[in-house]
């Protein structure tokens, strides 16, 4: 068990609103996605063509931010919000979707740039697993 499921398991409030195994799995690929994104943008300023690799840079480290905050909120449950949940993990694959896309541009000459596009489909399709169990939630009460 990971530290995040075994504090999603510990909180006092039950956290029945979400699928816990996809909502653990949701912050920590969002966690993951930040990192990755944050290293790649680190990676492209390193490169020599450095010029060709501005809007790369600049998705990524959009993507990295909009990662860290929806794990950030996904971690938090007192005062729950749906409504905000929902739009920031539709905000979160679209970021997602748009940095996959940018360094899938740059994949076949910067590896850095395959790993992160990995990462970023990785986190895309979890926040749309949990998306999915918070509607088949609220479709059952």
């Amino acid at each position: 068990m990971t530290h995040i499921r075994a504090m999603i398991d510990a909180h006092p409030k039950g956290l029945d609103e979400f699928n816990k195994a996809k909502l653990a799995e949701c912050i920590a690929a969002c966690f993951e996605c930040a990192q990755t994104c944050t290293a790649c943008a680190d990676a492209c300023l390193s490169e020599e063509m450095v010029a060709e690799l501005v809007t790369c840079i600049g998705t990524d480290l959009d993507c990295a931010d909009i990662c860290a905050t929806t794990g950030n909120v996904l971690s938090r449950h007192a005062g729950y919000n749906g409504t905000v949940t929902r739009a920031l993990l539709e905000a979160c694959r679209a970021a997602c979707r748009a940095c996959a896309e940018e360094c899938d541009k740059h994949a076949d000459m910067h590896d850095h740039c395959q790993v992160c596009a990995e990462a970023c489909r990785r986190c895309e399709q979890a926040c749309a697993d949990l998306l999915t169990s918070l509607d088949e939630g609220a479709e059952q009460q």
